[in-house]
């Protein structure tokens, strides 16, 4: 499940590693090219289009706003998924009154309420904020359409995550950040803390995690690996 602005093919193009080992189904979310734009998109919305393509015994990997949709989604059914990887989520209701969620969602709403009108300058104000490289150069048409639908995409820390249901789920879980911005980190912590998730911390690409490539491929490789093994010992006994 991939995040904001840009599409799947642009979020896990380096996942080489991934593809070698295991089957990826990797679909665009609504609104992003080359579907056609959104007027507006809402977490219902996501998890009616991811309804009938999450199949029983899938593993289950967002990034960013696609880490929200893909807790959510396991929470609703926790009987098709065989484990959970979420990278930098924004769920950062989860983590409500401390300092570090409260000065970075500060910082969000002054950009959502106060920030520039034009989309590629908005864009450029968004990814300072969340911690990923800005594009060189005149955006293209897709960044364009990736920018006009982050301004009407639900606001991923408006929506409150059952973590009981996904501590209650049966499958394991994986969080994993940069290590750039403590919001995401204390998300993280919590998703650990309060559903049994495994940590892990990948340095060197900020938000976007999973453009290590290798690196982040053997950790959810070997992740995935062990769910596997668990599912089958599950099944034996």
């Amino acid at each position: 499940m991939h995040g904001s602005v840009v599409n799947a093919e642009v979020t896990w193009a380096a996942q080489q590693t991934l593809r070698e080992r295991l089957e990826v189904v990797a679909p665009n979310r609504p609104g992003f090219p080359p579907g056609p734009p959104l007027e507006r998109v809402g977490f219902d919305d996501e998890l009616a289009w991811i309804d009938p393509r999450l199949e029983p015994g899938m593993h289950l990997v967002g990034h960013s706003y696609g880490g929200v949709v893909a807790l959510l989604a396991a929470a609703r059914w926790p009987d098709r998924v065989r484990s959970l990887v979420v990278v930098e989520p924004p769920a950062f209701a989860v983590a409500a009154g401390r300092p570090e969620i409260e000065r970075y969602l500060a910082a969000a709403t002054r950009l959502w309420e106060h920030g520039p009108d034009d989309p590629e300058a908005f864009l450029r104000a968004f990814l300072e904020w969340v911690g990923a490289p800005a594009p060189p150069g005149t955006l293209t048409p897709p960044l364009l359409q990736g920018a006009r639908r982050l301004r009407v995409e639900q606001r991923p820390w408006t929506v409150e995550i059952p973590l009981g249901a996904l501590a209650a789920g049966g499958f394991p879980i994986l969080a994993v950040s940069g290590a750039h911005e403590p919001a995401f980190e204390a998300v993280c912590d919590v998703l650990a803390t309060r559903t049994g998730a495994e940590r892990a911390v990948l340095r060197g690409a900020g938000h976007s995690v999973q453009r290590l490539g290798k690196p982040f491929d053997e950790l959810v490789l070997d992740f995935v690996e062990r769910a596997e093994r668990l599912d089958s010992g599950r099944a034996r006994g």
